[in-house]
């Protein structure tokens, strides 16, 4: 089998994957600040590293992966007041949200998923570490400042230069009391009406950084194999972690995987540009399997430019697959076995390269269309076999049980529809006193086996107990 290679964005290169421990693999992804409800960019970020946490799984690593949430931010404060809803209550709303978006994509839960305000002890232990070395400091008004000229390394990540930077925009710390308008806030002093936490250097709140910097060290350790997250997170988020991780002498990430945006017209998908794209809107036009394959079939280092009509062909084009894979089963009479080809897997080791990954499923396809005409039960088990196995990794093989839960789930909504249409109509036949039509409903239903009891409330329906 040949290795993985992946890119690492700092030094542009695709390379062989060497994880700091034998048959251990370490990822720490950034995740949702949970101020608004999910879009699909949010979870095609969480698409392409369950696919890498995948991939790494079959080849038989033991993958940790953190995704933190940022429940304590600018953003959730502002629109907390404006809601006039508690912040936590607010943080707490959209992080459920989130977990069922990623839920609905299949996306695997990560081990742990830890919340910045759950580790606020961290945070004050590392700033003390960079206040002591000098890396940090406190001017006396309760914020504390990373001192960026002090660094031996700075912006290697994003290759700038540090003159060229614009000051770092700290809106509610005072600018004033910085050395260097670049340098960033570790922690923001406390505002009235704010939550805030004790600190040695007075009560506030974290800056955005330094979370991550602190859980990484706390669930990873000071070095980790792998750093995930969005293209623009490289800066300021990204290297301004790498800043005071370094300062305060850890070895941090090892590597750096940033994935490309989804975008509409050109433009990157984010609120602010008022062209987002809700997961809850979507899923109501294409199921979650096929929402999945969408956002999956790029290369995660490649802009997915947004359309309705690319979604649709791309769900027409997954069910032509999920359909042979029915046929298959009903010839063989047996679920196909989840196989890799050789050519699927030199394509995800190289960068995980899904597009090729997807020709391979397609030759797979056709293959097995045509043994189905043939006649040829050898080769739609072969077929069959190796397009499950490519689907596994994806995370949208049609025969893992999340999805048919999710089926299950569905099929509950659609049938609790319809009886209530029934339901409608009898009580409209009752209404006008035809009784008979009302009694032909009830033993309509009851012959399927649907009881009726009618309260108070109004009917109510359930499913009979065999006896």
């Amino acid at each position: 089998m040949s290795a993985l290679n992946l890119y690492d964005t700092a030094t542009r290169e695709v390379g062989k994957f060497a994880p700091i421990k034998a048959g251990e693999v370490s990822i720490y992804v950034c995740g949702a600040t949970v101020q608004a409800s999910p879009h699909i960019g949010h979870t095609r970020s969480a698409v392409n590293f369950d696919i890498l946490r995948r991939w790494l799984m079959k080849n038989g690593y033991d993958v940790t992966l953190i995704r933190n949430v940022t429940d304590i931010d600018d953003k959730i404060l502002h629109k907390a007041h404006h809601e006039k809803t508690p912040w936590w209550a607010l943080a707490m709303k959209y992080e459920r949200e989130f977990t069922a978006a990623f839920d609905a994509l299949n996306v695997l839960a990560p081990t742990y998923e830890p919340r910045a305000t759950g580790h606020i002890t961290q945070m004050i232990e590392l700033m003390q570490i960079l206040i002591d070395n000098g890396s940090a400091y406190a001017p006396g008004n309760g914020d504390v400042y990373l001192e960026v000229r002090t660094l031996k390394r700075y912006l290697t990540l994003s290759g700038q230069r540090i003159d060229d930077l614009l000051p770092a925009a700290d809106s509610d710390s005072a600018s004033s009391s910085k050395r260097d308008p670049r340098d960033f806030a570790l922690w923001k002093a406390a505002k009235p009406g704010e939550p805030s936490w004790p600190t040695p250097w007075g009560a506030g709140r974290p800056g955005w950084h330094l979370e991550c910097s602190a859980m990484a060290r706390a669930y990873l350790g000071e070095s980790f194999d792998i750093h995930g997250g969005g293209l623009d997170l490289i800066f300021p988020h990204h290297e301004n972690e790498i800043a005071q991780s370094e300062a305060a002498g850890y070895g941090f990430a090892k590597r750096w995987l940033h994935n490309a945006w989804v975008t509409q017209s050109g433009e990157k998908m984010s609120k602010s540009l008022g062209n987002s794209l809700l997961v809850e809107v979507i899923l109501q036009r294409v199921r979650g399997i096929e929402l999945r394959w969408y956002l999956g079939s790029a290369h995660y280092r490649s802009m997915l430019e947004y359309s309705e009509s690319a979604l649709d062909e791309s769900a027409v084009a997954f069910r032509r697959i999920e359909n042979f894979l029915k046929r298959a089963s009903q010839i063989l009479d047996a679920v196909p076995a989840p196989v890799l080809s050789q050519a699927f897997t030199s394509a995800m080791n190289d960068d995980l390269a899904v597009p090729a990954g997807l020709a391979t499923i397609s030759e797979n396809l056709r293959l097995g269309n045509q043994a189905i005409t043939d006649g040829d039960k050898a080769a739609i088990s072969k077929n069959a076999n190796e397009i499950r196995g490519a689907l596994e990794v994806l995370g949208c093989d049609p025969f893992d049980p999340h999805y048919a839960q999710n089926a299950s789930a569905d099929l509950t909504t659609v049938l609790d529809g319809a009886i209530k249409l029934a339901l409608a109509e009898r009580a409209s036949a009752r209404e006008r006193k035809d009784f008979a039509a009302s009694d032909a409903i009830r033993d309509g239903l009851l012959a399927i086996g649907i009881t009726i009891e009618d309260t108070a409330q109004g009917p109510r329906w359930s499913i009979m107990e065999k006896s």
